[in-house]
């Protein structure tokens, strides 16, 4: 999750004053240089870190070999899995969807084949005109087989940069094959995967993919144009139910998180509590209360939320959120699990900004209107049902989505979407570390 309004503002004022005062690190012994960087990230740490009062009160910098090593043991493991460096260009990239790599996500089917699950539009597999539901048999010409590690895979992919190439063997839906190479290049992702409207005869239903959040780039402040337009298609169409589905979101910007909720939010409930942040005691003076403000016209009886362990983070705040105030309903598979989240150091350290380290570790926590907070083993979901990446988005038959159509039409779910379901101990998530899970794609 990202930056809140109050730390927005001090970073905003931060950015304008440290390049004054900025040094020519060049200039300095790199030696030194790397010493002082270590240091800024443990003073960054002891001042901003959820959990600083788990940190040693010194540390000898020397001792470790990367300023990864030394974040790493800091980290309060029993809690901790997403403090993370990286560099400003890459955060503020990724926060608004732009991209470097093939462009794909992947899943295990019912049949235990690995099939495509998601391709963002303008990626380089978007643009080869890969789908959802294709499978994948070969990477490079090794079967698929051979890339098993534990309960997942590693394609093996290379690093997300421009130029790599890499050859893909699918089946397709209709049970010929296609061999395609693709390479990897920069490209815009698009956070809204698929959207219609399902009109029963007595109720429209909108069914809505959406896999990041993710602002436009240059609105301030943060807010996506995609989910204006999605949200005003659904509106237009005059739904009563939303189905939601999430399974694939890792999170992303609390901004974006905000905007959706103000627009799903019912109008009765406008300026009531949508959340509490909290800080580590020393930055409580941080702490604040976030209420609703209702946009939009849309009025929903109900909304259906279709999650999986893929769901994190933003995700989770949304429905931590809306459930004192609407009727949730989680079809699908338990959570993540992360009830806290960041915002970047550099601005707050003249070091770590003259040396291009953006420090991205848990620095508040966050509970809902009936005090919801500790949620690290995720949401449990009402009802298990499958993922099925065999069926494209919409697919009446897709495991996931039947269930949601059932429950909002029967008021149940069939047998078969928990019958088809397996545990399989793993989900692509679980392959990317740092800025990459919070936006997990090859």
């Amino acid at each position: 999750m990202g930056q809140l309004r109050k730390i927005n503002f001090l970073l905003l004022t931060l950015a304008l004053v440290v390049p004054l005062f900025s040094c020519n690190p060049e200039e300095e012994n790199p030696l030194q240089i790397n010493k002082k960087v270590k240091e800024a990230i443990f003073e960054s740490m002891q001042e901003w870190y959820y959990w600083n009062d788990a940190l040693p009160a010194t540390i000898d910098v020397n001792q470790f070999n990367s300023n990864d090593e030394l974040l790493f043991t800091l980290m309060y493991r029993q809690l901790d899995r997403w403090s993370y460096l990286t560099t400003r260009e890459a955060f503020n990239k990724s926060f608004t969807g732009q991209n470097a790599g093939h462009g794909f996500g992947f899943g295990i089917g019912p049949d235990e084949g690995l099939y495509v699950s998601f391709v963002y539009e303008n990626s380089p597999a978007g643009k080869d005109n890969w789908k959802r539901g294709w499978e994948i048999i070969e990477v490079n010409g090794k079967p698929i087989s051979s890339y098993k590690v534990g309960n997942g895979y590693n394609f093996q992919l290379g690093p997300n940069e421009p130029g790599i190439s890499n050859s893909f063997t699918f089946r397709l839906p209709d049970g010929t094959t296609t061999t395609r190479t693709n390479t990897k290049a920069e490209y815009q992702s698009n956070s809204v995967l698929h959207k219609e409207v399902i009109d029963t005869g007595q109720k429209k239903i909108g069914y809505w993919v959406y896999n990041s959040f993710k602002a436009t780039s240059g609105i301030s402040p943060a807010k996506s144009l995609e989910v204006d337009d999605a949200l005003a298609f659904f509106e237009e169409a005059g739904i009563h139910e939303l189905i939601m589905d999430l399974r694939y979101n890792g999170g992303g910007s609390v901004n974006v998180a905000e905007q959706i909720m103000n627009q799903l939010i019912p109008q009765g409930n406008s300026g009531k509590l949508m959340y509490t942040n909290a800080l580590n005691d020393d930055k409580a003076n941080f702490n604040e209360e976030y209420n609703f403000e209702k946009k939009g016209q849309l009025e929903l009886e109900r909304i259906v939320f279709i999650t999986s362990r893929g769901s994190a983070s933003a995700s989770e705040l949304i429905i931590n959120c809306l459930v004192p105030y609407i009727e949730v309903v989680l079809i699908g598979e338990q959570t993540y699990g992360k009830p806290v989240g960041s915002f970047p150091l550099s601005q707050f350290n003249r070091t770590l900004a003259d040396n291009d380290v953006e420090l991205v570790p848990v620095t508040f926590a966050i509970a809902n209107a009936n005090g919801q907070a500790e949620y690290y083993d995720g949401f449990p979901v009402d009802f298990v049902a499958a993922d099925d990446p065999t069926r494209d988005w919409g697919d009446p038959e897709e495991v996931r989505f039947k269930a949601a159509l059932d429950y909002l039409m029967y008021g149940s779910v069939g047998p078969s979407a928990r019958q088809l379901y397996k545990d399989h101990g793993w989900a692509m998530i679980d392959n990317f570390k740092g800025l990459e899970k919070e936006f997990p794609v090859y």
